[in-house]
Protein backbone atom coordinates (compact mmCIF):
# COMPACT_ATOMS: atom_id res chain seq x y z
CA UNK A 1 0.00 0.00 0.00
CA UNK A 2 1.37 2.82 -0.77
CA UNK A 3 1.71 5.53 2.00
CA UNK A 4 -0.52 8.64 1.91
CA UNK A 5 1.58 12.17 1.80
CA UNK A 6 0.34 15.26 2.63
CA UNK A 7 2.04 18.24 0.90
CA UNK A 8 1.85 21.45 2.88
CA UNK A 9 3.70 24.85 2.64
CA UNK A 10 6.35 25.99 5.03
CA UNK A 11 4.05 29.53 5.52
CA UNK A 12 1.57 27.13 7.24
CA UNK A 13 3.40 24.86 9.22
CA UNK A 14 5.56 28.18 11.01
CA UNK A 15 1.36 29.67 11.11
CA UNK A 16 0.00 26.63 12.59
CA UNK A 17 3.15 26.57 15.13
CA UNK A 18 3.28 29.89 15.85
CA UNK A 19 -0.44 30.22 16.44
CA UNK A 20 -0.52 26.57 18.31
CA UNK A 21 2.49 28.24 21.10
CA UNK A 22 0.33 31.50 21.36
CA UNK A 23 -2.60 29.66 21.97
CA UNK A 24 -0.91 27.38 24.54
CA UNK A 25 0.70 30.41 26.02
CA UNK A 26 -2.28 32.75 25.96
CA UNK A 27 -4.45 30.01 27.37
CA UNK A 28 -1.88 29.07 30.61
CA UNK A 29 -1.71 32.42 31.32
CA UNK A 30 -5.67 33.37 31.17
CA UNK A 31 -6.19 30.49 34.00
CA UNK A 32 -2.97 31.98 35.80
CA UNK A 33 -4.40 34.96 35.92
CA UNK A 34 -8.03 34.29 35.97
CA UNK A 35 -6.72 32.36 39.45
CA UNK A 36 -5.16 34.92 41.17
CA UNK A 37 -7.55 37.67 40.34
CA UNK A 38 -10.11 34.95 41.95
CA UNK A 39 -8.06 33.97 44.23
CA UNK A 40 -7.65 37.69 45.84
CA UNK A 41 -11.27 38.59 45.34
CA UNK A 42 -12.26 35.64 47.73
CA UNK A 43 -9.84 36.42 50.05
CA UNK A 44 -10.82 40.15 49.89
CA UNK A 45 -14.07 39.22 50.84
CA UNK A 46 -13.19 36.82 53.35
CA UNK A 47 -11.50 39.58 55.61
CA UNK A 48 -15.07 42.02 55.08
CA UNK A 49 -17.23 39.08 56.10
CA UNK A 50 -14.63 38.71 59.06
CA UNK A 51 -14.64 42.72 60.15
CA UNK A 52 -18.42 42.19 59.79
CA UNK A 53 -18.68 39.31 62.27
CA UNK A 54 -16.39 41.33 64.94
CA UNK A 55 -18.90 44.21 64.63
CA UNK A 56 -21.83 42.27 64.78
CA UNK A 57 -19.90 40.03 68.14
CA UNK A 58 -19.04 43.39 69.62
CA UNK A 59 -22.73 44.90 69.02
CA UNK A 60 -24.14 41.28 70.72
CA UNK A 61 -21.67 41.11 73.44
CA UNK A 62 -22.64 45.20 74.74
CA UNK A 63 -26.24 45.29 73.93
CA UNK A 64 -28.29 44.64 76.92
CA UNK A 65 -31.51 42.61 74.75
CA UNK A 66 -28.92 40.06 73.50
CA UNK A 67 -30.32 40.56 69.68
CA UNK A 68 -27.91 39.87 66.96
CA UNK A 69 -27.56 42.12 64.46
CA UNK A 70 -26.34 43.07 60.73
CA UNK A 71 -28.32 39.52 59.56
CA UNK A 72 -25.66 37.70 61.81
CA UNK A 73 -27.39 34.39 63.22
CA UNK A 74 -26.84 32.28 66.64
CA UNK A 75 -25.90 28.81 66.35
CA UNK A 76 -27.24 29.11 62.81
CA UNK A 77 -27.35 25.12 61.58
CA UNK A 78 -26.24 25.50 58.15
CA UNK A 79 -22.99 26.35 59.35
CA UNK A 80 -20.09 24.50 57.45
CA UNK A 81 -18.75 21.90 59.36
CA UNK A 82 -15.33 23.43 58.57
CA UNK A 83 -16.28 26.40 60.37
CA UNK A 84 -17.79 23.70 63.08
CA UNK A 85 -14.60 22.45 64.19
CA UNK A 86 -12.93 25.84 63.91
CA UNK A 87 -15.97 26.86 66.40
CA UNK A 88 -15.56 23.59 68.65
CA UNK A 89 -11.20 24.71 68.95
CA UNK A 90 -12.41 28.40 70.21
CA UNK A 91 -11.03 29.41 67.07
CA UNK A 92 -12.62 32.44 64.62
CA UNK A 93 -12.60 31.97 61.03
CA UNK A 94 -13.94 32.05 57.95
CA UNK A 95 -14.96 30.02 54.71
CA UNK A 96 -16.23 30.73 51.10
CA UNK A 97 -18.86 27.82 50.06
CA UNK A 98 -18.73 27.19 46.19
CA UNK A 99 -22.78 26.11 46.73
CA UNK A 100 -24.87 25.04 43.97
CA UNK A 101 -25.10 28.21 41.92
CA UNK A 102 -22.67 30.26 40.34
CA UNK A 103 -21.83 32.10 42.81
CA UNK A 104 -20.34 31.74 46.14
CA UNK A 105 -21.18 32.11 49.73
CA UNK A 106 -18.76 33.88 51.79
CA UNK A 107 -19.32 32.75 55.63
CA UNK A 108 -17.73 34.48 59.00
CA UNK A 109 -18.50 32.99 62.19
CA UNK A 110 -16.71 33.68 65.95
CA UNK A 111 -17.16 31.54 69.23
CA UNK A 112 -18.68 34.28 72.11
CA UNK A 113 -17.70 33.73 75.39
CA UNK A 114 -21.08 31.95 76.78
CA UNK A 115 -20.03 29.22 74.40
CA UNK A 116 -22.74 30.50 71.42
CA UNK A 117 -21.78 30.50 67.84
CA UNK A 118 -22.36 34.00 66.05
CA UNK A 119 -22.17 33.89 62.44
CA UNK A 120 -23.36 35.38 58.78
CA UNK A 121 -22.85 35.24 55.51
CA UNK A 122 -24.03 36.36 52.20
CA UNK A 123 -23.20 36.16 48.59
CA UNK A 124 -20.15 36.56 46.67
CA UNK A 125 -20.37 40.82 46.17
CA UNK A 126 -21.85 41.58 42.37
CA UNK A 127 -19.08 44.16 41.86
CA UNK A 128 -16.47 41.80 42.38
CA UNK A 129 -18.11 39.19 40.25
CA UNK A 130 -18.84 41.64 37.65
CA UNK A 131 -15.67 42.32 37.57
CA UNK A 132 -14.23 38.50 37.33
CA UNK A 133 -16.77 38.65 34.22
CA UNK A 134 -15.34 41.34 32.55
CA UNK A 135 -12.31 40.30 33.30
CA UNK A 136 -12.92 36.19 31.93
CA UNK A 137 -14.13 38.10 28.79
CA UNK A 138 -10.90 40.50 28.16
CA UNK A 139 -8.78 37.23 28.83
CA UNK A 140 -10.87 35.53 26.11
CA UNK A 141 -10.67 38.43 23.65
CA UNK A 142 -7.13 38.84 24.32
CA UNK A 143 -6.35 34.79 23.99
CA UNK A 144 -8.05 35.11 20.60
CA UNK A 145 -5.93 38.31 19.46
CA UNK A 146 -3.08 36.14 20.22
CA UNK A 147 -3.92 33.48 18.55
CA UNK A 148 -4.66 35.10 15.10
CA UNK A 149 -1.63 38.05 15.60
CA UNK A 150 0.74 34.67 15.27
CA UNK A 151 -0.98 33.24 12.60
CA UNK A 152 -0.57 36.37 11.18
CA UNK A 153 3.45 36.62 11.95
CA UNK A 154 3.75 33.18 11.16
CA UNK A 155 2.43 33.41 7.94
CA UNK A 156 4.34 36.53 7.21
CA UNK A 157 7.67 34.87 8.52
CA UNK A 158 6.87 31.67 6.58
CA UNK A 159 6.13 33.30 3.27
CA UNK A 160 9.03 35.12 3.19
CA UNK A 161 10.73 31.84 3.85
CA UNK A 162 8.50 29.82 1.53
CA UNK A 163 9.60 32.26 -1.34
CA UNK A 164 13.42 32.75 -0.70
CA UNK A 165 13.22 28.42 -0.70
CA UNK A 166 11.00 28.38 -4.11
CA UNK A 167 13.68 30.88 -5.60
CA UNK A 168 16.40 28.39 -4.27
CA UNK A 169 14.67 25.95 -6.39
CA UNK A 170 13.86 27.31 -9.15
CA UNK A 171 17.61 28.40 -9.57
CA UNK A 172 18.72 24.70 -8.82
CA UNK A 173 16.33 23.98 -11.74
CA UNK A 174 17.41 25.80 -13.59
CA UNK A 175 21.13 24.36 -12.64
CA UNK A 176 19.68 21.15 -13.53
CA UNK A 177 18.72 22.09 -16.81
CA UNK A 178 22.01 23.49 -17.94
CA UNK A 179 21.81 27.06 -16.84
CA UNK A 180 25.26 26.51 -15.27
CA UNK A 181 25.48 30.24 -14.91
CA UNK A 182 22.65 30.86 -12.28
CA UNK A 183 23.41 31.18 -8.58
CA UNK A 184 20.87 30.54 -6.23
CA UNK A 185 23.07 32.50 -3.82
CA UNK A 186 22.09 35.69 -5.84
CA UNK A 187 18.52 34.44 -6.50
CA UNK A 188 17.71 34.54 -2.96
CA UNK A 189 19.36 37.53 -2.18
CA UNK A 190 18.04 39.78 0.59
CA UNK A 191 18.88 41.95 3.98
CA UNK A 192 17.95 38.97 6.10
CA UNK A 193 20.78 36.33 6.40
CA UNK A 194 19.47 32.52 7.61
CA UNK A 195 20.21 29.07 6.80
CA UNK A 196 18.74 29.89 3.31
CA UNK A 197 21.87 31.05 2.64
CA UNK A 198 23.58 28.40 3.53
CA UNK A 199 22.26 25.83 1.79
CA UNK A 200 21.98 28.14 -1.10
CA UNK A 201 26.02 28.61 -1.31
CA UNK A 202 26.11 25.05 -0.41
CA UNK A 203 24.37 24.42 -3.94
CA UNK A 204 26.11 26.49 -5.89
CA UNK A 205 29.68 25.08 -4.38
CA UNK A 206 28.42 21.79 -5.02
CA UNK A 207 27.05 23.01 -8.78
CA UNK A 208 30.75 24.55 -8.98
CA UNK A 209 32.32 21.46 -8.62
CA UNK A 210 30.25 19.15 -10.94
CA UNK A 211 30.85 21.54 -13.81
CA UNK A 212 34.53 21.65 -13.41
CA UNK A 213 34.71 17.85 -13.01
CA UNK A 214 32.46 17.78 -16.32
CA UNK A 215 34.52 20.06 -17.71
CA UNK A 216 38.04 18.43 -17.29
CA UNK A 217 36.12 15.17 -18.36
CA UNK A 218 34.71 16.71 -21.33
CA UNK A 219 38.16 18.27 -22.15
CA UNK A 220 39.74 14.92 -21.60
CA UNK A 221 37.55 13.08 -23.49
CA UNK A 222 37.88 15.39 -26.31
CA UNK A 223 41.66 15.78 -26.01
CA UNK A 224 41.85 11.96 -26.09
CA UNK A 225 39.45 12.17 -29.34
CA UNK A 226 41.93 15.03 -31.34
CA UNK A 227 44.99 12.90 -30.48
CA UNK A 228 43.39 9.85 -31.86
CA UNK A 229 42.19 11.30 -35.48
CA UNK A 230 45.97 11.54 -36.70
CA UNK A 231 46.64 7.80 -36.73
CA UNK A 232 43.04 6.56 -37.34
CA UNK A 233 43.17 8.44 -40.32
CA UNK A 234 46.62 6.84 -41.45
CA UNK A 235 45.42 3.68 -40.29
CA UNK A 236 42.21 4.12 -42.64
CA UNK A 237 44.92 5.44 -45.70
CA UNK A 238 47.17 2.27 -44.95
CA UNK A 239 44.01 -0.04 -45.20
CA UNK A 240 43.22 1.39 -48.55
CA UNK A 241 46.52 -0.24 -49.58
CA UNK A 242 46.10 -3.51 -48.63
CA UNK A 243 45.22 -6.18 -51.31
CA UNK A 244 41.99 -6.86 -52.25
CA UNK A 245 40.29 -9.75 -50.17
CA UNK A 246 38.08 -10.09 -46.94
CA UNK A 247 40.94 -9.46 -44.42
CA UNK A 248 41.34 -6.32 -45.94
CA UNK A 249 37.98 -5.70 -45.96
CA UNK A 250 37.52 -6.21 -42.16
CA UNK A 251 40.52 -4.15 -41.57
CA UNK A 252 39.33 -0.98 -43.59
CA UNK A 253 35.28 -1.50 -42.15
CA UNK A 254 37.36 -1.77 -38.36
CA UNK A 255 39.20 0.98 -39.32
CA UNK A 256 36.13 3.19 -40.96
CA UNK A 257 34.37 2.73 -37.24
CA UNK A 258 37.12 3.35 -35.23
CA UNK A 259 37.28 6.69 -37.49
CA UNK A 260 33.56 7.00 -36.77
CA UNK A 261 33.71 7.10 -33.22
CA UNK A 262 36.13 9.27 -32.70
CA UNK A 263 33.98 12.05 -34.35
CA UNK A 264 31.23 11.04 -33.22
CA UNK A 265 32.99 11.37 -29.67
CA UNK A 266 34.81 15.12 -30.78
CA UNK A 267 30.79 16.33 -31.67
CA UNK A 268 29.90 15.13 -28.42
CA UNK A 269 32.25 17.12 -26.52
CA UNK A 270 31.57 20.07 -28.78
CA UNK A 271 27.94 19.76 -27.84
CA UNK A 272 28.78 19.13 -23.97
CA UNK A 273 31.10 22.84 -24.04
CA UNK A 274 27.83 24.46 -25.00
CA UNK A 275 29.54 26.75 -27.43
CA UNK A 276 27.93 25.57 -30.52
CA UNK A 277 25.61 27.87 -31.91
CA UNK A 278 23.17 27.38 -34.65
CA UNK A 279 22.99 29.34 -38.69
CA UNK A 280 19.44 29.33 -39.10
CA UNK A 281 17.49 29.66 -42.13
CA UNK A 282 13.93 30.03 -42.84
CA UNK A 283 12.67 26.56 -44.74
CA UNK A 284 9.47 24.91 -45.19
CA UNK A 285 9.93 21.98 -42.90
CA UNK A 286 7.76 19.09 -44.74
CA UNK A 287 9.49 20.04 -48.11
CA UNK A 288 13.21 19.64 -46.33
CA UNK A 289 12.47 16.50 -44.46
CA UNK A 290 11.17 14.57 -47.47
CA UNK A 291 13.72 15.84 -49.17
CA UNK A 292 16.88 14.74 -47.21
CA UNK A 293 15.10 11.47 -46.39
CA UNK A 294 14.55 10.24 -49.08
CA UNK A 295 17.96 11.13 -49.98
CA UNK A 296 19.34 8.64 -47.14
CA UNK A 297 16.81 6.26 -47.24
CA UNK A 298 14.47 5.99 -49.87
CA UNK A 299 12.53 2.88 -47.93
CA UNK A 300 11.56 5.56 -45.54
CA UNK A 301 7.98 6.30 -45.38
CA UNK A 302 7.15 10.19 -45.06
CA UNK A 303 3.68 12.00 -44.74
CA UNK A 304 3.57 15.58 -44.38
CA UNK A 305 0.20 15.99 -42.48
CA UNK A 306 0.37 20.11 -42.46
CA UNK A 307 3.61 22.03 -43.99
CA UNK A 308 4.88 24.84 -41.94
CA UNK A 309 8.09 27.45 -42.05
CA UNK A 310 10.52 27.10 -39.51
CA UNK A 311 13.77 29.31 -38.58
CA UNK A 312 16.13 26.21 -37.70
CA UNK A 313 19.45 25.23 -39.07
CA UNK A 314 19.12 22.66 -42.12
CA UNK A 315 22.95 20.80 -41.43
CA UNK A 316 21.75 19.94 -37.69
CA UNK A 317 18.60 19.08 -38.16
CA UNK A 318 19.66 16.94 -40.66
CA UNK A 319 22.13 15.31 -38.51
CA UNK A 320 19.36 14.50 -36.44
CA UNK A 321 17.20 13.12 -38.70
CA UNK A 322 19.94 10.85 -40.15
CA UNK A 323 20.91 9.16 -36.56
CA UNK A 324 17.31 8.74 -35.67
CA UNK A 325 17.19 7.17 -39.05
CA UNK A 326 20.14 5.05 -38.53
CA UNK A 327 19.03 4.29 -34.71
CA UNK A 328 15.68 2.70 -36.03
CA UNK A 329 17.34 1.08 -39.11
CA UNK A 330 19.76 -0.47 -36.54
CA UNK A 331 17.60 -1.30 -33.89
CA UNK A 332 13.55 -1.45 -35.25
CA UNK A 333 12.34 -2.97 -37.83
CA UNK A 334 10.67 -2.18 -41.28
CA UNK A 335 8.49 0.05 -42.01
CA UNK A 336 10.58 3.17 -40.51
CA UNK A 337 7.60 6.26 -40.93
CA UNK A 338 8.88 10.12 -40.92
CA UNK A 339 5.39 12.09 -40.31
CA UNK A 340 5.47 15.93 -39.97
CA UNK A 341 2.54 17.96 -38.83
CA UNK A 342 3.59 21.71 -38.31
CA UNK A 343 6.64 22.00 -36.41
CA UNK A 344 6.88 18.28 -34.82
CA UNK A 345 8.43 15.81 -36.48
CA UNK A 346 7.89 12.29 -35.38
CA UNK A 347 10.35 9.24 -36.18
CA UNK A 348 8.82 5.58 -35.58
CA UNK A 349 9.98 2.44 -36.40
CA UNK A 350 8.24 -1.13 -35.96
CA UNK A 351 10.83 -3.14 -33.47
CA UNK A 352 10.95 -4.17 -29.47
CA UNK A 353 11.04 -0.12 -28.61
CA UNK A 354 13.36 1.64 -26.76
CA UNK A 355 14.61 0.54 -23.28
CA UNK A 356 12.99 1.51 -20.28
CA UNK A 357 16.42 3.33 -19.07
CA UNK A 358 16.46 5.20 -22.09
CA UNK A 359 12.54 6.03 -21.61
CA UNK A 360 13.60 6.98 -17.74
CA UNK A 361 16.99 8.65 -17.68
CA UNK A 362 17.02 9.84 -21.68
CA UNK A 363 20.02 8.81 -23.85
CA UNK A 364 23.19 7.95 -22.66
CA UNK A 365 26.59 7.56 -24.27
CA UNK A 366 27.75 4.40 -24.66
CA UNK A 367 24.95 2.40 -23.66
CA UNK A 368 23.21 1.07 -26.27
CA UNK A 369 20.82 -1.44 -24.82
CA UNK A 370 21.85 -4.03 -26.78
CA UNK A 371 19.43 -6.57 -24.98
CA UNK A 372 15.90 -4.80 -25.44
CA UNK A 373 16.91 -3.28 -29.02
CA UNK A 374 19.73 -5.85 -30.59
CA UNK A 375 22.27 -4.28 -32.68
CA UNK A 376 26.05 -2.53 -32.36
CA UNK A 377 26.66 0.72 -31.82
CA UNK A 378 28.80 2.83 -28.80
CA UNK A 379 24.93 4.84 -27.90
CA UNK A 380 26.02 8.24 -28.88
CA UNK A 381 23.62 8.28 -31.76
CA UNK A 382 20.77 9.26 -29.87
CA UNK A 383 23.15 11.63 -27.64
CA UNK A 384 24.04 13.57 -30.38
CA UNK A 385 20.55 14.13 -31.93
CA UNK A 386 19.30 14.91 -28.44
CA UNK A 387 22.58 17.30 -28.10
CA UNK A 388 21.85 18.93 -31.75
CA UNK A 389 18.15 19.42 -30.32
CA UNK A 390 19.29 21.24 -27.99
CA UNK A 391 21.46 23.71 -29.72
CA UNK A 392 18.17 24.13 -32.15
CA UNK A 393 15.96 25.08 -28.64
CA UNK A 394 13.98 22.02 -29.91
CA UNK A 395 13.18 19.15 -27.46
CA UNK A 396 13.53 15.78 -28.39
CA UNK A 397 11.57 12.75 -26.48
CA UNK A 398 11.32 9.34 -26.72
CA UNK A 399 8.73 7.05 -26.21
CA UNK A 400 7.00 3.29 -27.17
CA UNK A 401 3.99 2.69 -28.70
CA UNK A 402 1.64 -0.40 -27.98
CA UNK A 403 2.99 -3.40 -27.92
CA UNK A 404 2.23 -5.81 -30.86
CA UNK A 405 -1.56 -6.68 -30.71
CA UNK A 406 -2.18 -4.06 -28.83
CA UNK A 407 -3.20 -0.80 -29.60
CA UNK A 408 -3.14 3.24 -28.41
CA UNK A 409 -6.30 5.51 -29.10
CA UNK A 410 -4.19 7.19 -31.89
CA UNK A 411 -3.88 3.48 -33.48
CA UNK A 412 -0.37 2.84 -33.09
CA UNK A 413 0.89 -0.60 -32.07
CA UNK A 414 4.49 -1.57 -31.48
CA UNK A 415 7.70 0.07 -31.75
CA UNK A 416 9.69 2.80 -31.00
CA UNK A 417 8.42 6.50 -31.73
CA UNK A 418 11.01 9.50 -30.95
CA UNK A 419 9.53 13.21 -31.74
CA UNK A 420 11.50 16.11 -32.38
CA UNK A 421 9.52 19.50 -31.03
CA UNK A 422 10.99 22.26 -33.08
CA UNK A 423 10.58 25.61 -31.51
CA UNK A 424 8.55 28.57 -31.85
CA UNK A 425 10.94 31.01 -31.68
CA UNK A 426 14.33 30.53 -33.11
CA UNK A 427 17.07 30.19 -30.25
CA UNK A 428 19.09 33.78 -29.82
CA UNK A 429 22.68 34.98 -30.61
CA UNK A 430 23.52 34.42 -26.66
CA UNK A 431 22.66 30.66 -27.10
CA UNK A 432 19.02 30.60 -25.55
CA UNK A 433 16.18 29.70 -26.26
CA UNK A 434 12.17 29.01 -24.89
CA UNK A 435 11.85 25.27 -23.96
CA UNK A 436 8.85 23.94 -26.29
CA UNK A 437 6.41 22.16 -22.94
CA UNK A 438 5.35 18.58 -23.31
CA UNK A 439 1.96 17.98 -24.64
CA UNK A 440 -0.97 17.24 -22.00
Amino acid sequence: MRRLVLRTGVRWKISIAIAGVGALIAVALSLVVHNAARVSMLDNARDVQMDRVDIARRWYETSKNKDPRFNSKINDPALPKSLQKLMREKRRGSYVDEGRGSTPDIWAAVPLSNGDVLSLHSPFPRHSAAVMNDLDRALIIGSVSVVFGGCALGVLIGGQLSRRLRKAAAAARNVAQGNTDVRVRHAISGVVRDETDDLARAVDALTDALNERIEAERRVTADIAHELRTPVTGLLTAAELLPPGRPSELVRDRAQAMRTLVEDVLEVARLDSASERAELQEIALGEFVSRRITALNPDVVVRVVHESWVSTDPRRLERILLNLLTNAAKYGKPTVEVTVEGRVVRVRDHGPGYPEALLREGPSRFRTGASDRAGTGHGLGLTIAAGQARVLGARLTFRNAAPEGMQTPLGESGGAIAVLWLPEHAPTNTGSFPMMPLPN
